[in-house]
């Protein structure tokens, strides 16, 4: 599952609209409006889309709420990662460990250091679709690198250029105040660029120190989350392996893998699955494929995807399509 930081979530909570209910808002993406902040904790990336595109349609100011957004982050906030920015020796060093690290805050969003003319730019790399919530997560993104290298640097960082690969909003005023540079849309790169000088710059709690022992911290962190992912990945494709045989089991799954069934179900939930997600997503993941690409009737497709009856996969389609498996062939295949 492809996960995001529920701190943006709140980040952005915090901006919207007053008129908007933010309890609900919060309750959308699956976050207790009364639980405490905790970055750990992870919403599935989606369903964050989902919630900014729900707010971009009631909030008035929408326009401009991923600008407000990122340059509300602060690097205390962002745990060990944020030390360890903060700790870096210069600006270069800050983008350096996002490049490295952003891996602990989200599944879906990396960075790259690109050198360039008079500088360098810091990249986003995010996979997919441009939808409108993907794209407002992506300025917010780049805007809140824009705050996290003035909360580090000893000197205002220089911007020579800010580019999305979107087509531009209705308004650009906006984006071209909040940078004070060039800001370009419809470009190859949703990126930033910045001068030499800023980036060579000394940070102001910059720790040799401190540096190695967060990156020491940091990289145990990428050991679990790799294994984590590892394990998902393996868990879907012995899942796919047997739908044509039915659901299989907690269990039967654990065997081939290895484990016992509570082992299992208990390294899932640490990494913020469960079973029965995986089971529903490879089952609609397979069913959406062979709707689209193939000939098969309903009930072959049914018997393919480990239902016991047409009926059965018929209201588990609707359920996660929002559509019949019918409707959705008409329009994948038209």
């Amino acid at each position: 599952m492809a996960r995001v930081t529920s701190l943006f979530v709140h980040k952005v909570i915090r901006e919207v609209h007053p008129s908007l209910n933010r309890r609900d808002l919060l309750r959308s993406v699956g976050i207790d409006p009364d639980a405490s902040v905790d970055p750990s904790v992870m919403v599935d990336a989606e369903a964050y889309y989902t919630f900014l595109e729900a707010i971009a349609a009631q909030d008035p100011d929408a326009i401009d709420l991923p600008l407000r957004v990122g340059a509300s982050m602060r690097l205390d906030e962002y745990g060990a990662l944020g030390l360890a920015m903060k700790s870096a020796l210069s600006l270069r060093g800050s983008w350096d460990r996002a490049e490295r690290y952003a891996k602990v805050l989200t599944s879906v969003t990396t960075y790259e250091v690109r050198p360039a003319d008079q500088g360098a730019w810091l990249v986003l790399h995010r996979e997919g679709e441009r939808t409108l919530g993907v794209r407002m997560s992506n300025e917010a993104s780049i805007a809140a690198h824009l705050a996290i290298a003035r909360q580090v640097s000893t000197v205002e960082p220089q911007l020579l250029e800010v580019t999305f690969e979107h087509a531009a909003p209705v308004r650009t005023d906006a984006h071209q105040r909040h940078f004070g540079c060039p800001v370009r849309f419809g470009c190859a790169d949703d990126a930033m660029r910045v001068a030499r000088a800023s980036l060579e710059a000394p940070n102001h709690l910059g720790d040799p120190g401190l540096s190695d022992f967060f990156d020491t911290h940091l990289e145990a962190e990428l050991r679990e989350l790799d294994e984590d992912h590892s394990l998902e990945r393996r868990v879907r494709i012995q899942i796919a392996q047997a739908l044509s045989e039915g659901a299989p089991t907690v269990s039967e799954i654990a065997q081939r893998l290895g484990m016992s069934g509570r082992t299992l179900q208990r390294r899932l939930a640490e990494a913020g699955h469960s079973y029965q997600q995986l089971i529903d997503e490879a089952r609609r993941q397979l069913a959406e494929r062979l709707l689209g690409q193939t000939d098969y009737s309903l009930q072959e497709i049914a018997f393919l995807t480990g239902f016991s009856d047409q009926s059965a996969f018929t209201r588990a389609f609707k359920r996660w399509a929002g559509q019949t498996p019918r409707s959705y062939r008409l329009t994948a295949q038209s």
